[in-house]
């Protein structure tokens, strides 16, 4: 990268960020109104937008279903301004807190502060969600927003720009577009809180970049959720209930079932109960409107690089749609695998697309075993009604969240922290979580004309401090 290029970004990011800090700084607290006005003009405008963005959001993946943007990308966020609209007067008002005998008199709250500038950076597979969402918690917390999009949805980048300018000034809200070589000035800015949603890979960069600022970090990051099925559930129901989070977006989600942990006698029951509820819901998908494409060429070719890895090491592949992979088109139903073994390639890495391998266990503890012994994942599924495997998963395994009979749905609860653990993240947004992982909760101790903090001032050691010191040290 040329380093007179690096320096002309590195300018131009560091003014914006400037102009934003100043227009903190001229409005340091925002009252509630304020902030319930700023949120209802991103409502409306997203609103007004959602035809245009749509359209592009389809345009850049060359082909996205319509309502799976309505579902997955504009309607959670609409859902999330309400909310936050409803219970911001709430979450604002400073908490009160005990003061305790050794510091009376004196009362104690805590305020809840804007931060200042936050950094959003976006990723592509829900460009709109990811990015309104949250900036959308980031003013509800009274702050400024610089949103940094990804290079790989061009026209759904424009159509947001577009949509913010038409209610925010850009030292209030501001898109930053580029490659990788702006990604990277983007996270040296010193933010007063970093939020990145991404690759593990990558987050890691994103905070050694942050670290040099001292910048405070959210990191959403992936990794491998896994799908347990117990042996108690019927085949049906299990499928039924899982294969949504797979196929939405083609698999292209954070959250997605990556693997599915399935008793050994059941494997082929899981196969052939996922082929059929496939077919009823989408069919062939060649030319199903209803049934999305991988986003790139770039990302078709590692989904099918995945794929010949795992046949030549032994893996079998059974085709949703009992379609054949077309290496021209990026519209791929789900392929399910079994014969997976760690070495393949899709055991080691987050797969974000329709590859699905199916591991065989004997028993609970051993599928409790194999996920415990690799990295803590973003998300957990387990599909079982028998309350007493819940409560031993939910005991006995450690991720970002957990859905019980469930996939993906989680995030979408607005009155629920989100965010991940070890490598799958750290911090949490959504709902209040967010609103206070966005804000600096300062504690405010107060006293009144009575003075009792002289009691503890030298000289040390008169009568009424070893009082003190023997009430309170035992």
């Amino acid at each position: 990268m040329n380093m007179a290029i690096n320096e002309q970004h590195m300018s131009d990011l560091d003014k914006l960020l400037t102009s934003q800090r100043q227009a903190y700084q001229s409005q340091p607290y925002a009252d509630t109104a304020t902030r319930i006005e700023w949120l209802k003009k991103l409502k409306q405008a997203l609103l007004s937008h959602q035809a245009e963005i749509t359209e592009a959001l389809s345009h850049d993946y060359g082909h996205r279903s319509a309502d799976d943007t309505m579902l997955s990308d504009i309607m959670p966020v609409i859902n999330n301004i309400n909310y936050s609209i409803k219970n911001l007067k709430r979450w604002m008002k400073p908490s009160r807190r005990h003061a305790g005998l050794m510091l009376a008199p004196a009362s104690v709250k805590v305020h809840y502060q804007p931060l200042g500038v936050v950094g959003i950076i976006v990723p592509w597979n829900f460009p709109v969600m990811l990015s309104l969402g949250p900036l959308t918690t980031a003013l509800a917390a009274g702050n400024r927003a610089m949103l940094k999009m990804s290079e790989f949805t061009p026209a759904t980048n424009a159509a947001v720009r577009k949509m913010l300018a038409s209610v925010f000034p850009e030292e209030q809200v501001a898109i930053v577009e580029g490659e990788a070589d702006i990604a990277a000035a983007f996270s040296a800015l010193p933010f007063d809180h970093l939020l990145f949603t991404g690759s593990t890979l990558v987050g890691r960069h994103v905070m050694r970049a942050a670290a040099d600022n001292l910048t405070p970090v959210t990191l959403e990051l992936g990794g491998k959720s896994p799908v347990i099925i117990a042996p108690d559930i019927p085949m049906s129901d299990a499928v039924e209930r899982m294969i949504y989070g797979k196929c939405l977006n083609a698999g292209q989600i954070c959250v997605a079932p990556d693997y599915v942990l399935c008793p050994n006698d059941r494997i082929d029951e899981f196969v052939a109960a996922y082929q059929q509820k496939f077919m009823y819901m989408y069919g062939e998908v060649a030319n199903n409107p209803d049934y999305g494409n991988v986003v790139n060429d770039r990302q078709y070719q590692r989904l099918l690089e995945l794929l010949d890895d795992a046949k030549a090491k032994g893996a079998t592949v059974h085709s949703a749609s009992g379609e054949a992979v077309n290496p021209d088109s990026r519209k791929l139903a789900t392929q399910v695998l079994t014969g997976v073994t760690q070495d393949m390639r899709l055991m080691q890495e987050e797969i974000f697309g329709p590859l699905l391998p199916v591991i065989g266990y004997q028993n609970l503890e051993q599928a409790i075993s194999f996920i415990n012994d690799r990295p803590r994942p973003l998300a957990l599924y387990l599909m079982s009604f028998d309350s007493a495997t819940q409560q031993t998963i939910l005991n006995q395994t450690h991720s970002g969240g957990v859905c019980i009979n469930e996939t993906v749905f989680h995030v979408a609860a607005d009155d629920a922290p989100f965010g991940g653990i070890g490598p799958s993240g750290m911090g949490h947004y959504h709902g209040k979580e967010g609103f206070l992982q966005f804000s600096h909760a300062r504690t405010v101790l107060a006293r009144g004309k009575l003075n009792t903090g002289k009691l503890v001032h030298p000289p040390y050691g008169n009568w009424l401090q070893r009082i003190l010191v023997n009430f309170f040290v035992r």
